[in-house]
């Protein structure tokens, strides 16, 4: 039906003009994608907290923790404040940061000061979709930061993905530093 509506046009017999047509579709599949990405968190956080979800809570990112933050992204967070989960000494983390040209939204688990689990939830770019794949993510497994907020192992790059890996490099330390922040094991 949308079809035959776009191939009509929009002359004076046309009931809906085109543009509006665009605006509608667009605004539906913007709320699809937000809905899939929220489906996909949702089965990142039941497998973080299989024994049951915890409230979320927040961290703002202000004075010393911007500044930390903004060396270890290399550039100024875009939120004064991230969500996170926590049950005990075990965080989860969805985070967000530039590939190339777009965000790639990742879900980091932390416990015991290292890396549990790194998920891809949305990956938006053209190319180096392949940071998604276990191969890569189970590299992050027991990572640790050293006191320049590095990780303490080596992640091997993808040829094509050197900027996916580098933001998925990002998140995971940021989430790892945030976890001592709010866990008070901040090195």
């Amino acid at each position: 039906m949308i079809a035959s509506i776009l191939a009509s046009g929009t002359d004076s017999k046309s009931l809906i003009p085109r543009r509006v047509l665009y605006l509608t579709v667009g605004l539906l599949m913007a709320a699809r994608l937000g809905a899939a990405e929220d489906g996909a968190r949702a089965v990142f956080l039941k497998a973080a907290f299989p024994d049951g979800l915890p409230k979320s809570e927040v961290v703002w990112l202000t004075g010393k923790l911007r500044d930390t933050a903004s060396d270890i992204l290399g550039h100024k967070p875009g939120r004064l404040r991230i969500r996170y989960w926590r049950k005990a000494e075990r965080t989860a983390w969805v985070l967000n940061e530039i590939g190339k040209d777009q965000p790639i939204t990742a879900g980091i688990v932390i416990a015991a000061n290292g890396v549990q689990m790194v998920s891809v939830l949305r990956y938006r770019e053209r190319r180096g979709g392949e940071v998604r794949f276990p191969f890569f993510t189970r590299q992050f497994h027991g990572a640790k930061l050293d006191s320049g907020y590095r990780l303490k192992q080596h992640i091997d790059g993808i040829s094509g993905a050197t900027l996916s890996v580098r933001a998925m490099t990002r998140m995971t330390r940021l989430a790892l530093y945030l976890h001592g922040v709010v866990t008070s094991d901040a090195p």
